[in-house]
C-alpha cells in the first residue's frame, strides 16, 4: 500500500511540473516599454546618433543602462557592455601626379592610399585594365597584390572609372593605417617611360562603441544573435528649422526590438543556447561595428543571427508581416516561418530582391563566415520618403505594427533558441 501511495505521489508531482512547464505564459511585449524606449532613442537630445560624433555616446549609455537593468550580463570577452573598436578616416588632401613629364589633370586618377603621403618616381608596378578585361574582377586582384602600383585603365571602361572616382573621393575608412599597399588608378592608355607621384592625406583617429550583453546558455558554445544597428546620419540641412535626422525607423525601432528581446528572454528560464544582443555602431558608414565584431569570433560558435532593421512602418495593405533579406540562404527564415502561423504574423522573403538588400546591412559580415545570418524589416521602401531625413521622427512610428513585429519575432525564434531548430549554414561559395 505505502509502495502504491508513493506512485501516486510521485505521478502527482511529475504532472504538475508538466502542467507547470505548459501553462507558463509566454512573457509580453508591451507597448509601455517599447513607446518608452524607442522615444528615447530617437528624441532630439541623441541628435540623429551619427557614429563620428559624440552625441552617439548618450545612445550608447542609454542601451548599456537598459541592458544592466534587464540583467543581462557583459561578453565574457569584454568584461563591460562596451565593445571599443578604433576606426580611422582617410581622405586625400592634396596629390601631384605626372606620366612621362606632363600632369595628369586630377580628374582622370584617384589614388587609394591608408598612409599619411606616397611618393613614386620608381620601384612601383605598372598594371592594366584593358578593354577586354572585366574590370571589377581585375580591380579586386589588383587591390589583392601586396604590391604598390599603378594601374591603366583603358579608355574603354571610362564609364566606369568615373563611378568608381566618384565613389573613392570619399573619405575611406579602415581599422588599422599602413596596412594595405597604395595603388594610384589612371585613365589612360599610353605606355609610361617614367612617372612622378605625389599624395598627401588626411588620416583621422574615432574611438566606437558595440554595445552587446547576453544571458548565457546551458549550452555556452552555441550562440544567437539578436542585433540592430544603433546610429544614424546625424544632422542635415535643416528643413523647417528642424536638421536633426532622427532616425525612428532608421534604426530606432530595431534597436527597440534587440532591448524587448533582451527582456523578453531574460522573464523566461535559463535558455538551452547562449543569447547574444548586441546594437552596433557605424552601419551608415558601411557596416563597421558589425564587421569588426564578426572578425573576433569564431564562427563555428555560433548558430544563426537575426538582425533587425525598419520595422517602425508596415506593409502598404496593412497586414501583419515582414519581411527577411535573403531567405532562400539559409533555412532560418523558413524555420521561422513555420513556426509563425500567417494568421497571426506573417514573415514572408524580401519583395525587393533587385536591391540586393541581403549585403546592405549588418547580417553580411556574418554570412560571409557562413552564419545564417539574416535581417528582418517590414517598411515598404518604395513609398516610403521618411528614409535618411528630418522627417523620420517617432509621430511617423506604427506603435503597435512595431510592437507586434518584436512579439511575433520572439515567438518564432524560441525553437531555434531551445535547439529544437537549427538553421542550415550559409554557402559563402555562392556570396558576391
Amino acid at each position: 500500500m505505502k509502495k502504491k501511495l508513493s506512485y501516486i505521489f510521485i505521478s502527482v508531482l511529475v504532472l504538475t511540473a508538466v502542467a507547470q512547464c505548459t501553462n507558463q505564459k509566454e512573457p509580453r511585449i508591451t507597448e509601455e516599454s517599447t513607446v518608452r524606449v524607442l522615444k528615447t532613442l530617437s528624441s532630439d537630445e541623441m541628435k540623429g546618433r551619427y557614429s563620428l560624433s559624440p552625441d552617439i555616446e548618450k545612445a550608447a549609455d542609454f542601451i548599456s543602462a537598459e541592458f544592466n537593468s534587464i540583467g543581462l550580463s557583459p561578453l565574457p570577452e569584454l568584461g563591460s557592455f562596451r565593445q571599443n573598436f578604433t576606426l580611422y578616416s582617410i581622405s586625400v588632401d592634396s596629390a601631384f601626379i605626372s606620366i612621362n613629364n606632363r600632369e595628369i589633370s586630377s580628374k582622370k586618377y584617384f589614388p587609394l592610399i591608408d598612409t599619411d603621403s606616397i611618393r613614386w618616381n620608381d620601384d612601383v608596378a605598372v598594371l592594366k585594365i584593358t578593354s577586354r578585361d572585366k574590370f571589377r574582377d581585375t580591380f579586386l586582384k589588383y587591390r589583392k597584390d601586396n604590391r604598390q602600383s599603378i594601374v591603366l585603365i583603358d579608355p574603354a571602361h571610362k564609364k566606369t572609372f568615373y563611378r568608381y572616382r566618384n565613389y573613392f573621393s570619399r573619405p575611406s575608412r579602415t581599422f588599422k593605417v599602413g596596412n594595405t599597399p597604395a595603388d594610384v588608378f589612371i585613365l589612360g592608355d599610353k605606355p609610361i617611360h617614367s612617372f612622378r607621384v605625389f599624395v598627401e592625406s588626411n588620416i583621422k583617429k574615432h574611438e566606437l562603441n558595440n554595445v552587446a550583453g547576453m544571458i548565457e546558455g546551458k549550452r555556452k558554445d552555441e550562440i544567437v544573435i539578436f542585433s540592430a544597428h544603433y546610429d544614424h546620419i546625424g544632422t542635415t540641412q535643416s528643413v523647417r528649422r528642424d536638421s536633426i535626422a532622427n532616425g525612428a525607423n532608421d534604426n530606432a525601432s530595431g534597436t527597440t526590438a534587440v532591448i524587448e528581446l533582451a527582456r523578453y528572454y531574460n522573464a523566461l528560464p535559463t535558455p538551452e543556447r547562449t543569447i547574444y544582443f548586441i546594437a552596433f555602431t557605424a552601419e551608415e558608414l558601411g557596416e563597421y561595428g558589425s564587421q569588426y565584431f564578426a572578425d573576433q569570433i569564431d564562427p563555428e560558435r555560433f548558430v544563426a543571427m537575426i538582425n533587425i532593421a525598419m520595422i517602425g512602418k508596415s506593409a502598404l495593405d496593412g497586414s501583419k508581416s515582414a519581411w527577411i533579406t535573403g531567405f532562400e540562404k539559409s533555412d532560418l527564415g523558413q524555420i521561422m516561418q513555420d513556426a509563425s502561423p500567417d494568421s497571426i504574423y506573417k514573415f514572408s522573403p524580401d519583395p525587393y530582391n533587385k536591391h540586393r538588400l541581403f549585403y546592405w546591412s549588418d547580417n553580411i559580415p556574418f554570412a560571409r563566415l557562413g552564419i545564417p545570418a539574416h535581417t528582418i524589416s517590414s517598411t515598404p521602401i518604395e513609398v516610403d520618403n521618411d528614409y535618411h531625413t528630418v522627417k523620420d521622427e517617432f509621430s511617423t512610428i506604427n506603435i503597435a505594427h512595431v510592437r507586434r513585429t518584436i512579439q511575433a519575432i520572439a515567438g518564432a525564434s524560441r525553437g531555434i533558441i531551445s535547439a529544437e531548430k537549427t538553421p542550415s549554414r550559409i554557402d559563402t561559395t555562392k556570396l558576391r
